[in-house]
């Protein structure tokens, strides 16, 4: 899997998701009400806003975790709201969770090759029987997830258990297992959680070297600093509620978003 520079993955200025009219309730709250976006390809949008802003359960919609009450879900021309997450997945949509979801009693590097098995050909019976094929699909996927690792910068730990490596290591390795999955879109749910400033920083850099290889990346994070260095759009929710969506300094202008984060007009 080649990760540099990839003109490959579709022009600039395309939309490659399109949103329109989301809805999810859970009894009688409103968690995400007639929202509305779009996102590029070739770039990087922020979702922001409170906590219970509808965010994560946007995500959720978005990757097929849950289903929509309503609205629909355009990805790479293709309607996908409905589909359980391996049909979004196998679409070239990937993502990571807010909490790190990790193979805790395998290698690093057997975490990334999970993400990349879901291109493999090979089933259970036919990699059992180690057939010759199988036996040269099975580098192939070593090697790219090898790849990736060098990409992310941990791939001096590949031998090593995954919950052996530091918090900020572990994190770039959830990365790496979406991005094996060789996502044209990659979701990231609040990828700085738990990250100190220096971390905080590295993992900025890696979503713009991440987002320089072609790959669109839309994320949700709380972390402002980060969100204005690298985002090219951020939308703002609230309540459920979109309530601006514009480029980082129209954003932090706005009277409405401001009101929302300090509690006071501008």
């Amino acid at each position: 899997m080649d990760l540099g520079t990839r003109e490959g993955r579709g022009p600039k200025n395309v939309t490659i998701l399109e949103v329109k009219n989301l809805n999810k309730r859970f009894g009688g709250l409103q968690a995400v009400g007639d929202v509305s976006f779009s996102v590029k390809q070739g770039s990087i949008k922020a979702l922001i806003g409170p906590n219970g802003a509808g965010k994560t359960t946007l995500f959720n919609l978005l990757s097929g975790v849950l289903p929509p009450d309503s609205g629909t879900i355009i990805f790479n021309s293709t309607e996908v709201q409905g589909m359980r997450p391996y049909q979004v997945a196998t679409k070239g949509m990937s993502r990571t969770f807010q909490h790190i979801r990790l193979f805790t009693h395998m290698t690093a590097l057997e975490n990334i090759m999970i993400g990349r098995h879901m291109h493999s050909r090979a089933g259970f019976v036919a990699g059992m029987l180690s057939l010759p094929w199988t036996r040269k699909e099975e580098r192939s996927v070593r090697e790219c997830s090898l790849d990736i690792m060098a990409f992310l910068g941990i791939a001096d730990f590949a031998d090593t258990e995954a919950t052996s490596l530091a918090y900020g290591q572990q994190r770039a390795l959830e990365l790496g297992r979406a991005l094996a999955c060789e996502p044209k879109l990659l979701l990231l749910d609040e990828p700085a959680a738990g990250l100190n400033m220096r971390e905080t920083a590295e993992m900025a850099k890696l979503i713009s070297r991440i987002r320089d290889t072609g790959i669109t990346v839309l994320l949700v994070e709380h972390d402002m600093s980060l969100v204005m260095n690298i985002s090219d759009e951020i939308a703002v929710l609230s309540y459920g509620q979109k309530i601006a969506d514009d480029k980082p300094l129209a954003i932090q202008k706005n009277p409405e978003v401001v009101k929302v984060y300090l509690g006071e007009e501008e």
